[in-house]
């Protein structure tokens, strides 16, 4: 864990703060206690949550620092529901500055989805405002503060909604496992130490002798101003990861009796951090993905993007502690928590794996025409590349203005790539392709029309934008049509994945399942990934999509859709 001094990060903003020892008391209950449980309810009851937004001086391992706190705790508590109740959130604002809660991946009214500026005001110091709107799906699911960088700050909590009659995914007892990071830095100072170097909490760079071995590779790179071991923005040189709110050091359990069946459910509450998951040496079934049910599949990992949700069922066979282990994606840190049959006990967590490097490929190069001599083409990573050409498409000279550092000369279908540094992992790692709805989706028209987007960003100067233009230069909202039947490709244009999360609306993923294609309300890019979703536009109002990687988001990669027009009949 980092040593890092307080500096001046305790003095932030105004309001409230409280003062709280002992890390469980900064824990919610569903942290603390062992497996939550069903509230019974249902249509027609009205579930009322009472939410304070404050500032708490937390101890988090060996450091303190002034969070901002829901209800006291990091994370927020757990909201539960029934299938079919209403949902009641009263907010109050005890902070000096304007805050506000979104629903991540709840279908609601507009005017209740929680973003300033666009579906409403935001909520002043001092105010209290009362979130309705009605539950008419199940699953995992979380919410978090859409205003400035509160999120990263500790406004984030699990949310679950139980079926109202039997739950279709049968399990013994069941945990929320939410992962997230903490930065004891201001986190205007982490935005300005990459806006003057977006390498800045890169510590894991090879220098030139160790890694570039020929001449041609480092024009290669230099050309794109990246770094091949340009992973992740913001890493453990500064992030304490958590796991329920706990640092590694102080990892969270959860009690099971051999032979159970346990459900995980599994929260990436994080500000910028991919996370890899398993549990050596024991099986997961995937079971729900964003919230709702997939045909299960049994793999060894997973990766899970920043603000997705994955359910898994594990079942322990023997009387021994099982490391639920979250690597994040560059290994710089990780974690951690344990499955235990008895109060005391800790697993033994397995050793990191060796970082990752980004390739050619990674950046959409052409290999089957860029072999030069002195490159080690056997070292670059082809897997999941249709280097045929069926899966590849030509990408036009368009470089998108200063918006864009580079462009791929090809992008890819990437939807059974496992992804950068789990492409050798030596067992099944999920991936999209794998995921196929439990039930079919009730709009099967083809799409009468197509959106094309692209995921811009210079890393050198820190812009991320959409289609080389950042949200502060006023792009016009991208226009639905309320009842139209869409596709939506998204073109990464950059070396880093992204989570894009689109309010208000599913996407139907495209993996060639047709009806059965997995519903996300969140869905990583890889780089040099073309991948579409289709829409059914059954939502008015102004939306919010973005980049889910906070700094990303707050960067400019922001932008509003606007379904308006007469719905279109057969919807």
């Amino acid at each position: 864990m980092s040593s890092r001094p307080r500096r001046e990060f305790l003095q932030l903003g105004g309001g409230v703060i409280s003062l709280l020892s002992g890390l469980d008391l900064l824990l919610p209950r569903f942290a603390r206690e062992p497996g939550s449980r069903a509230l019974g309810g249902g249509p027609g009851l009205r579930r009322q949550f009472d939410l304070d937004l404050g500032r708490t001086v937390v101890d988090l391992g060996d450091q303190r620092a002034a969070a901002v706190t829901i209800n006291g705790t990091i994370p927020g508590p757990l909201l539960r529901f029934t299938e079919g109740e209403t949902a009641v959130m009263r907010v109050t604002n005890r902070l000096a500055e304007d805050t506000s809660i979104h629903w991540h991946g709840i279908i609601l009214p507009n005017a209740m989805d929680g973003v300033p500026g666009v579906t409403f005001d935001g909520i002043r110091p001092g105010e209290t405002f009362e979130y309705e709107f009605p539950l008419h799906q199940t699953g995992t699911y979380w919410y978090h503060s859409h205003s400035g960088f509160q999120e990263q700050l500790g406004v984030y909590g699990p949310m679950v909604i139980d079926p109202a009659g039997s739950d279709p995914i049968v399990a013994d007892r069941e945990y929320v496992v939410l992962l997230s990071d903490w930065t004891f830095e201001d986190p205007h100072r982490v935005m300005g130490n990459l806006k003057k170097m977006g390498g800045y909490y890169n510590f894991q760079r090879r220098t030139a002798t160790g890694f570039f071995g020929d001449v041609a590779d480092r024009v290669q790179w230099g050309r794109m101003r990246m770094d091949p071991t340009d992973i992740a923005d913001v890493t453990g040189a500064t992030y304490t990861y958590l796991m329920n709110g706990r640092p590694p050091a102080a990892s969270w359990s959860g009690a099971f009796r051999p032979g159970e069946r346990v459900r995980l459910r599994f929260i990436n509450g994080s500000a910028a951090t991919y996370f890899d998951v398993r549990i050596p040496g024991l099986p997961m079934t995937v079971v729900q993905a964003d919230g709702q049910d997939v045909e299960p599949v049994t793999v060894d990992e997973f990766r899970i993007a920043i603000a997705e949700t994955f359910d898994v069922i594990v079942q322990p066979p023997a009387e021994q502690a099982y490391a639920v282990f979250a690597e994040t994606m560059d290994r710089s840190g990780f974690a951690a928590g344990s499955l235990v049959p008895r109060a005391g006990m800790v697993a033994t967590m397995p050793a990191p794996r060796r970082r990752p490097i980004r390739t050619m490929s990674d950046m959409g190069m052409n290999m089957a025409g860029m072999a030069m001599p002195g490159m080690d083409m056997a070292g670059m990573d082809h897997a999941g590349h249709d280097m045929g050409g069926s899966g590849e498409v030509p990408h036009g000279p368009d470089r998108h203005g200063v918006g864009n550092a580079a462009v791929p000369e090809v992008t890819r279908r990437r939807l059974d790539d496992p992804g950068i540094g789990l492409e050798d992992a030596g067992h099944r790692v999920l991936v999209y392709s794998d995921l196929r709805s439990a039930t079919p989706w009730h709009d099967t028209r083809p799409p009468g029309r197509e959106i094309e987007l692209h995921l811009t960003g210079n890393m050198e100067r820190y812009m991320w934008s959409f289609d080389g233009q950042k949200f502060s230069q006023s792009p016009d909202p991208i226009p639905f049509v309320m009842g139209e039947r869409l596709r939506v490709t998204l073109v990464n244009d950059t070396m880093m994945e992204h989570p894009i999360h689109m309010h208000g609306m599913w996407m139907l993923l495209e993996t060639g399942s047709d009806a059965f294609d997995p519903r996300k309300h969140t869905v990583n890019v890889k780089p040099a990934e073309r991948l579409s979703f289709l829409v059914t536009v059954d939502a008015p109002g102004r939306w919010a999509l973005h980049c889910h990687i906070l700094y990303h988001m707050e960067a400019g990669m922001f932008r509003i859709i606007e379904a308006t027009g007469d719905a279109v009949s057969g919807s």
